[in-house]
């Protein structure tokens, strides 16, 4: 079986999967959480992991790296995703958000240096970020009852189908010879960990602050996601890993 099989039949499950298992939601309850106590469990795992692991790297992350090189990390992590974008642009019918992540991974891999810089942006040209669970919103699947992932934190059965097959759907992954091939996932987890640090005042907040944080993180999770994807464009939104003063 090719990796391009492989692909494809992973995405075949999960798109039946989130339109044909996703649980509908009880008539006039604000949130879809049947799995609530299963949840919660995980968000405590979650959290006793942040406190005992991610937090204390963002943190030696933010403290040993220089702003420029984190940067470049980032950037470079955010490049070496773009080819994942693409793929998902053409699947959800966007053209143009297509050529926009093309030419962006065109001119930062050549002009930005791997995509250690972010040529692109500084011209005016902003990456479309997007995901497979975007595509199988595009595609009419149901959102489906909230789950919080272990590692992975807050989603719904559609995103975290979503999340499955954005693991392998990016060609990078299958063009690329080893070990080449893993530096973007290493740049990911490195930018993953920066933004714990970057975010560190919001994310504190949420985690150790409110009264019930799986609660809070449950609501900022839909929200935002549902304003992401249009479905819900006049609801007051915070996204959890936006910095307050950024500008």
């Amino acid at each position: 079986m090719t990796n391009l099989t492989a692909v494809k039949n992973i995405a075949l499950v999960a798109v039946i999967s989130a339109m044909a298992a996703c649980t509908a939601p009880q008539p006039g309850a604000e949130f879809n959480d049947p799995y609530e106590d299963t949840n919660r469990a995980v968000h405590g795992f979650n959290k006793g992991l942040d406190r005992a692991l991610v937090r204390p790297a963002g943190k030696a992350y933010g403290a040993i790296l220089p702003d420029p090189v984190e940067q470049g990390v980032s950037n470079f992590a955010q490049n070496a995703g773009s080819p994942g974008d693409v793929v998902n642009n053409v699947l959800q019918g966007d053209v143009g958000g297509a050529f926009t992540n093309t030419f962006r991974f065109v001119i930062n891999t050549t002009v930005g240096i791997v995509g250690l810089l972010d040529v692109a942006k500084a011209i005016g040209l902003e990456a479309e970020e997007t995901d497979f669970g975007e595509t199988l919103h595009v595609w009419g699947a149901d959102e489906g009852a909230y789950i919080e992932m272990p590692f992975f934190g807050p989603s719904t059965e559609r995103d975290a189908a979503g999340t499955i097959v954005d693991l392998f759907l990016n060609p990078l992954s299958y063009v690329l010879p080893s070990p080449e091939s893993s530096y973007a996932t290493f740049a990911k987890a490195g930018d993953l960990v920066g933004q714990r640090d970057r975010f560190a005042s919001t994310i504190d907040s949420i985690l150790y602050e409110s009264a019930d944080s799986y609660a809070q993180s449950r609501s900022l999770y839909l929200q935002n996601r549902r304003f992401e994807l249009g479905g819900d464009n006049d609801a007051l939104f915070e996204d959890i890993y936006e910095d307050p003063y950024d500008e």
